[in-house]
């Protein structure tokens, strides 16, 4: 599987689960106010009116990603992407070295998961734009069909 793929992927999976949270489920942890200190350190709310809007960025991430060899838009997107990875990866590890609670969960999985998935996706969307853009395809045009 390409990177292009997998990282979509991430974005779509990451897109479920945030639709999932405006359910109401409060999966992994055991209530709302758990959720939201393992996932993200402080009391946040997790309804519908803040998680949906972030499934949908996830899908319009997913959809930059697997576009972003076509379009310059998404390349665009993906830029921004890629300086947001890194930012939360950059922020990631300074918490890893114990700038905060390290008794939480919210620091053992940001030490196993949230940073290190964020430095591949980095990895990964830094990879797409690197890659050269497919030469375009000589395509019919209506006027070759009109002679």
């Amino acid at each position: 599987m390409d990177s292009r793929k997998v990282s979509a992927s991430a974005h779509f999976l990451l897109a479920a689960v945030h639709v999932y949270w405006a359910t109401g489920a409060s999966w992994p942890a055991s209530d709302e106010r758990s959720l939201s200190l393992t996932v993200l350190n402080t009391q946040a709310s997790f309804g519908p009116r803040v998680v949906l809007p972030l499934a949908a960025l996830h899908l319009l991430l997913a959809g930059a990603v697997l576009t972003s060899a076509r379009w310059r838009l998404s390349r665009l997107v993906v830029v921004g992407l890629v300086a947001g990875l890194a930012a939360r990866a950059a922020v990631g590890l300074v918490w890893i070295t114990g700038a905060i609670d390290t008794s939480t969960a919210f620091y053992w999985l940001n030490l196993f998961l949230y940073t290190p998935a964020c430095v591949a996706l980095c990895v990964a969307d830094l990879k797409l734009l690197r890659a050269r853009r497919p030469a375009a395809v000589d395509r019919p045009l209506l006027s070759d069909f009109l002679r």
